[in-house]
């Protein structure tokens, strides 16, 4: 049986990113859920944010998006609206815009879309194995989990081979603009100002920007009709074209934050197959698990830990009112270890019925 020891004392300092340099903080999550669901910390002089732990609260919260708002930001940095506009994704939009934006995509990511790559991903996924294989020990987080997601990617978009291990860099350093093992420019230790209008503040996001220009144009120029590109470039039912600013956003967010969440729950995955590897048998000996065994690994990963909301207006919840203009962070990470949502959370369950996890 897997399960997860979590190591904090349950107090655990929310703001700082060292606390998550061993794990989630698990033991404060759980605290907080059932003592404090609704919890304020004071943060950046006085600036601070209210933590949801609770799935039922974040699952309500999150469709009142005329309340909780996403068009502010969904990280905990702020953004002027100016440097928001030069930036925004769908996910950084409430509605009806958010649908309006997201379906200009949609199609060329439906499931039928991506289901004819299914045996190029299987080809990929041999090759790589096959590759890592040939050593004796091996990073698999490295090797497989880092490789996989990017070049998968890469031959879904029909990008260049040999532009991947480029792509996977700037796509590291701009998600991890906080981490010096990452990026040269850390945010809040050296003078962003200029890539202010850049993904998360970061000089990469202006070189993915200018890629993603430059593939754009050698797209339209080869009078490629084929592929989920040009299926990106066609007007959906309402006669809409995506925009430049809206595909070089949508790009940076494949390349950084796409390619970053697929790769952590491979990771996660394999790490709980290392650690039980009945798991693992269970994969190859039972077909029927694997109709729910990505949910659950999802679930256990939860690679995006937080979202962030803004409110619009005072929004009261179990005692307490939040305040208008306050900053909300929907703490995923706990709301997937619930124990009023999910039964025995803390365990890897790849047989796991009706999961509802919000990774």
């Amino acid at each position: 049986m897997t399960t997860w020891t979590p190591t904090d004392d349950g107090f655990a300092d929310l703001t700082d990113h060292d606390t998550f340099t061993n794990g989630v903080p698990h033991n404060t999550f759980r605290r907080l859920r059932d003592t404090d669901p609704i919890h304020w910390t004071d943060y950046n002089d006085g600036i601070g944010f209210w933590s949801i732990t609770r799935h039922q609260d974040i699952c309500e919260m999150n469709r009142n998006t005329a309340v909780f708002s996403s068009a502010r930001g969904i990280r905990m940095e702020d953004q002027t609206y100016e440097e928001y506009l030069a930036r925004r994704t769908f996910q950084e939009t409430d509605a009806p815009e958010h649908m309006k934006t997201r379906m200009k995509v949609a199609k060329a990511f439906s499931g039928p879309v991506i289901a004819k790559f299914e045996e190029d991903i299987r080809t990929l996924c041999a090759e790589i194995l096959d590759d890592v294989l040939q050593s004796n020990e091996f990073d698999a987080t490295k090797t497989i989990a880092r490789e996989l997601p990017m070049r998968m990617l890469g031959r879904i978009l029909g990008l260049p081979e040999e532009d991947l291990p480029w792509l996977v860099e700037k796509g590291d350093a701009l998600i991890a603009n906080t981490d010096p093992d990452f990026t040269d420019h850390v945010l809040d230790q050296m003078d962003t100002d200029e890539f202010r209008m850049m993904p998360f503040n970061s000089p990469e996001g202006a070189e993915l920007f200018l890629y993603a220009k430059d593939l754009l144009k050698r797209k339209e120029a080869s009078g490629d009709d084929d592929g989920i590109l040009h299926m990106i470039r066609q007007p959906d039912k309402d006669g809409n074209v995506i925009s430049e600013e809206e595909f070089r956003n949508f790009f940076c967010l494949l390349v950084a934050a796409g390619n970053d969440t697929t790769r952590y729950s491979i990771a996660a995955g394999m790490q709980a197959m290392c650690h039980q590897p009945e798991l693992l048998e269970q994969m190859q000996t039972d077909p029927k698990v694997w109709e729910t065994a990505a949910d659950e690994i999802i679930r256990w990963a939860t690679p995006a830990l937080y979202f962030r909301r803004t409110l619009t207006q005072d929004y009261d919840a179990h005692g307490k009112t939040m305040k208008a203009g306050g900053k909300v962070l929907f703490w995923f990470a706990s709301a997937n270890r619930d124990e009023r949502a999910f039964d025995d959370p803390f365990r890897v369950n790849l047989a796991r019925m009706q999961n509802k996890h919000l990774s």
